[in-house]
Formats: structure tokens, sequence, C-alpha cells
């Protein structure tokens, strides 16, 4: 099966090419390198060292003997999104070419209107893509488990059955996203859902919980590792722990630290991720599929961060600065995950084992974690409508200018 990854050089996009190729799918990736450009704007880089992506595509023909075909481009094009869709006319698409960081879209308003033109746009032209040139695809979008926000009920797969003044309908479970980032991804999938519906494509949108890790069974080659964040703005809570034990820093979950969310394995991801694309519907078909293996809170992942970090040597401490996000600290959350399940899908390692990795890789990279260590704490504040000189003060050297769209020139750097 040919697929087409957009973004393909991301921390999803790279291990996901490696799993499809070994597989014996033909992959096909776009990219404009901007979250490379984004993570220096914040002044941080990658703790995992990341060559150029010519430079991958080279390492893959010497490891695999295969080739992954590219182009270098901007989603927020039209033209250069038909044409790509017009040369390799993919069997199935998989969108992963979206602004990923909450944070980043509450830095200030510059910010938060790149997030959401830039998301949406890119969106609509894949969709307006595959109705001109490759109607018979099957999209697989990157959605997360972010855009239900943490209603006190359970949360469905997308849809649930309602029953109103004596009337019943099933609808789309309601959307409460907690940042400008969440909500472009809720009105990604209103848009996928209604092209769905009036020009009968295939869809699956994936509600993507937290992805840890930073290996795959593909992933054998230092060479071929995937981009690792840990600052505040790009790292996830967990990618931040471990960053903090490493550097002797404290562990700072935020507010009372009960914030609950789903995680998933980086190779359970792509299992699932490929399932889906192996899988598609039968005919015209939005479908959702919820993509986590078990919760956690804020406090139960430090505490186990500090549990292996003493078994290392590290002995850190844990402290609970303010929460910079407005969010429930402490709620009910209990989300379903059964279509996966029924497609084959089977959890293949637990959180302790791959956090014990996790750390054996960071303290290889120490230098580089020291090299950015004062990128970890929190300085974007969702209360305030502008965070940038907090940024700035951070990061003195190199203040963050507004985002200039994603197509301005993007560097490969050897170290990104």
């Amino acid at each position: 099966m040919k697929v087409l990854i957009t973004g393909i050089d991301g921390y999803s996009g790279w291990p996901l090419a490696l799993h499809l190729l070994g597989r014996g799918h033909e992959v096909v990736g776009v990219d404009n390198f901007v979250t490379r450009r984004r993570v220096r704007e914040v002044g941080s880089w990658s703790a995992t060292p990341i060559p150029s992506f010519a430079r991958r595509r080279a390492v893959v023909r010497e490891r695999l003997g295969k080739d992954v075909g590219f182009y270098r481009g901007d989603m927020t094009r039209w033209a250069f999104v038909r044409d790509v869709l017009e040369r390799e006319r993919p069997e199935a698409i998989v969108h992963l070419a979206e602004q990923r960081s909450a944070p980043y879209s509450m830095i200030d308003v510059h910010h938060a209107v790149a997030t959401q033109v830039e998301n949406l746009t890119g969106t609509l032209h894949l969709l307006y893509g595959m109705r001109e040139c490759c109607p018979d695809a099957h999209l697989v979008k990157m959605g997360t488990m972010g855009e239900y926000g943490t209603p006190n009920v359970d949360i469905p797969e997308g849809f649930f059955e309602v029953e109103f003044r004596g009337r019943k309908d099933r609808l789309p479970f309601p959307r409460q996203a907690g940042s400008w980032y969440h909500w472009s991804k809720v009105f990604d999938s209103g848009d996928v859902m209604f092209a769905s519906r009036i020009w009968g494509l295939k869809a699956t949108d994936v509600m993507q919980g937290v992805i840890y890790g930073i290996r795959t069974p593909e992933i054998t080659d230092d060479r071929l590792l995937t981009r690792f964040d840990f600052d505040e703005t790009w790292g996830t809570a967990l990618n931040r722990f471990i960053a903090q034990a490493v550097l002797g820093l404290p562990i700072t979950p935020y507010g009372k630290g009960e914030q609950k969310r789903g995680f998933i394995a980086l190779e359970d991801s792509m299992q699932s991720l490929r399932l889906a694309v192996e899988h598609p519907p039968t005919g015209p078909e939005y479908r959702v599929f919820n993509q986590f293996d078990a919760a956690y809170s804020v406090n139960e992942l430090a505490d186990l961060v500090v549990r292996v970090a003493g078994e290392l040597g590290l002995s850190p401490r844990i402290e609970h600065p303010p929460d910079p996000r407005v969010e429930a600290e402490q709620h009910y959350y209990t989300p379903l995950h059964d279509h996966l399940l029924g497609l084959g899908y089977r959890r293949t390692r637990g959180l302790e084992e791959v956090v014990r990795e996790i750390f054996r890789d960071l303290l290889r990279f120490r230098r580089r974690l020291e090299a950015r260590r004062h990128v970890v704490m929190p300085t974007v504040q969702w209360r305030s409508p502008d965070s940038r000189a907090a940024l700035a003060a951070r990061a003195p050297s190199s203040p963050p200018p507004p985002p200039t769209g994603t197509g301005a020139p993007a560097t490969e750097g050897p170290t990104a």
C-alpha cells in the first residue's frame, strides 16, 4: 500500500515511516521542518541529536535497502498539496503535519492565530485535494484526546446516544478543549466529519493519548532516533520529569498534580496507526478511535520517575509549582477504547519499562540536556494574554519572534 505521511520529520511521523516500511508498505512523506525551527524559537532543541532529513533517508537506504519518497513544502499552500496528491495518488494518508503544542499556541495572539490558521488550512487543503485527486484514499487524521476535555462522564469513541425531551439521536460527543491548539483539533475533526459526509470520503480520526518513548523495534541505530522534546513548550509532562531527574532539578507536577490523561507507548501508537491504515472503512465513513492504553495522573508519573531515578543513583525531589494552565486539577476521567482492540491491537510494553529505557538514553545525551536546562520550567501562562516577554527573559540571547508562517525557510540543523 502507498501511504503518504504529512509531517514525516516529526516525533510520530518518522517512526511511523520506519514502521510502515518494515511491513512492506511504500512510504512518501511531506514536511517543511517547521517544528525544528519552532523548537529553536523557544530556545530549546531535541535531547536526542536529530540529523538532517536527507541524512535520515540515506540511513534508511543503508539499513533497510528502501527509500522514502519526500516532498518539502507547506500544507497551507494549495498548489503544493494538490500537486503532491496528483503525482502520488496514495491509497492512505496519515495527517500529522500540524502545530502540536498547547503551550506554544498560548504564548500570544500571533501564536494562537498561527496555530489555528495553519492547522485548519492544511487539513482543508488535504480534504479538497483528496476529493479532486484521490477520492478513494483513506485519511487517518491524528486528533487528540484533549479535544474531549475532562467531562464528568465516561468518554465514548467520538459519538454517543443521547435522549432529550423524548427524542433520541446518535451525536458527536461534546468537545471541551483546553487550549487554542486543542480547539484547532476540534475544528479539524468537524471539517473531516463534514467532508466525509458530503463527498463520501473514508476517514479515521485517531484521538491520541499522550505518547511516551524514544525507540521502536525499527529504531536500532542512533542515526534513526526520533526527537525527544523536554522543554515546557514542546515536551510532555513525563518528558520534562525525566529530564529534570537527570539534571538534578526538582520534578514539577503543576498544581495539585491530579490532572489525569490517557497514555500510550510510541511503538504502540505506531501499531495503532498501522492498524487504522490497514483496516480502512469499507465505504464512505467517518469513524473515531480513542488511542491510549491506560490513564495516569501527573502525580503518578512523578512518583514513577522518582522511583526509577532512585534505582539509577539519582535522588530527585518533587515540588508543586502553581499550574500555569486553566484546567481542572482534580477530575473524573474514564475514556473508552474498544475499536482498536477489535482490529487486533495489543499492548507491547508498559510505562515503567519504557521510562527506564528513556532514562538510559537521556543519561547518554545528558550534555544536550545540560545545555538547555533553563527551558524546562513553565513561562507560558494560560491567563496571560502575552507570554513572549517571559520567554525572552528566559533566553535573552534569542527572544522568540512572532511566528512568520509555515512557509518561512527552515534550515535542517544536524543537531536539531
